[in-house]
This record gives C-alpha cells, structure tokens and sequence, in this order.
C-alpha cells in the first residue's frame, strides 16, 4: 500500500546564531541536533533539530537572506518570523518542557485550555520564545 499522506517535512527558522539556537533546541526543547558539528565546520549551510522521524526545523542564519533567490522577493523574507510553529507532546514530556524552560528563564506563557490545533481540542497548552524571538506553542492532547 502507497502512503500518499501529505506530511510535514521541514519549518524553516530565522536565526541569528545557528549554534545558540541550536543549544536552546536541545537543552530546552528537548530536540535532537542534525548537522550541527558539519555546520560548524563549515561544511553546511545551516544546522536543524529534528522534532521526529519525519520532521526537523531548520536553523537558518540571518545571514543567508541574500542568497534566498528561488522566488522573486525571497530575501524580504529574513526578519519576517511565522506567528508560531507548534509541538504537540504527550503531556508527561510538556510538563518537562515547561520546567527546562522556566529553569533557563525563557518566556513563556500562561497555560491555556481546549485550544483547537489539528487533532481537536488540546488539554494544555502554553506559548515560549526562542533566543531569536521566534514563538513555539507547546500542547498535548491526551
């Protein structure tokens, strides 16, 4: 059987330091670091995190906003941060989530309840920053 399921594959982040953004992925987010030590070596353009088998978030610096040329109007893009990505997490993990972030003094929001996402209504769910500024949203549905 063919899956033909559309999936998503990739976000793509403005950073500022590709190596920070990576470390705060990690550490607090709990996500696992792809190319990061060919990234650093110069080997690659950019790092990403990998949120599951099937997805990562990429960490673009800045400094590649030049040379976004595949759509006229690409490059404005840098600076121009999505309103939010979201994680959906079991809600064991989105209790840790929370306290690694507050431990490292992130931003984060009250915790909302019944917030409609794409399996229904979520139980919790709270907003954070990223050390660029960009907004996550974590839930869980169980």
């Amino acid at each position: 059987m063919t899956d033909n399921t559309t999936r998503l594959d990739h976000v793509v982040l403005w950073v500022n330091d590709p190596v920070a953004s990576a470390d705060f992925y990690e550490k607090a987010v709990g996500l696992e670091p792809v190319r990061l030590t060919e990234f650093s070596e110069g080997t690659v353009s950019f790092p990403s995190v990998r949120l599951n088998e099937e997805s990562i978030i990429d960490l673009m610096p800045l400094t590649m906003a030049e040379r976004m040329k595949m759509l006229p109007g690409a490059a404005d893009s840098a600076g121009h941060p999505v309103n939010h990505v979201c994680l959906a997490l079991p809600g064991q993990d989105f209790d840790a989530l929370r306290a690694r972030l507050e431990e490292r003094g992130a931003p984060v929001s009250d915790i909302s309840h019944d917030s409609f996402g794409a399996r229904g209504n979520a139980r919790r769910s709270f907003y954070f920053r990223d050390p660029d500024g960009n907004v996550l949203e974590a839930r869980h549905y169980d």
